[in-house]
């Protein structure tokens, strides 16, 4: 089943193509390769053709610090729904080296981990999983509205501004 590209509360279509270690690289177009591969044919590659890069879980996101002021899109590879390391590839790239451009997740990504994956600072998704696609198409909300914890995400209330996530001084003793 083919991935459905879901940004801004909506399924909208998507023009970039993902390739493997061993794919041949078309003229034009826009791909997403792996980072090895990226890190090969940046400096080679087609000025017609579009490069994004995908991260797994083992990638070091520290390898595309000279790169990120020429990627609109970064990938981050979701192999499992209960590997996390993805969150913290996400925010490494958003917070420590200011990426601000498209961050997608890809693979296996669940309607119940959209929300978190958005306070990370995702801001698109590749949906496979069918009854992820399926709610998402029925419009089922996936936001939460309130969280303990401070995020860096736009429009989020900051940190102090909670009061529903204070104690009473009375039961601080």
């Amino acid at each position: 089943m083919a991935a459905q590209l879901f940004r801004d509360g909506a399924f909208v279509a998507d023009d970039w193509h993902h390739l493997g270690e061993d794919d041949p690289l078309p003229d034009s177009g826009a791909v997403i390769l792996p980072l090895g591969r990226y890190l090969e044919v940046v400096a080679t590659a087609p000025a017609s053709l579009g490069l994004a890069v995908l991260l797994r879980a083992g990638d070091e996101p520290d390898a595309l610090q000279p790169h990120l002021s020429q990627l609109g899109l970064i990938a981050v590879d979701f192999a499992k729904f209960s590997d996390g390391r993805g969150y913290s590839i996400a925010r490494l790239l958003r917070q420590r080296h200011g990426f601000d451009g498209e961050l997608r997740a890809v693979g296996d990504v669940l309607l119940d981990q959209i929300p978190l994956m958005r306070r990370c600072g995702f801001t698109a998704f590749e949906i496979v999983h069918a009854p992820t696609r399926r709610a998402l198409e029925a419009g089922h909300d996936v936001e939460v509205p309130l969280y303990l914890q401070p995020a860096e995400r736009a429009g989020e209330r900051p940190a102090g501004a909670r009061a529903w996530a204070r104690r009473p001084a009375a039961s601080r003793i």
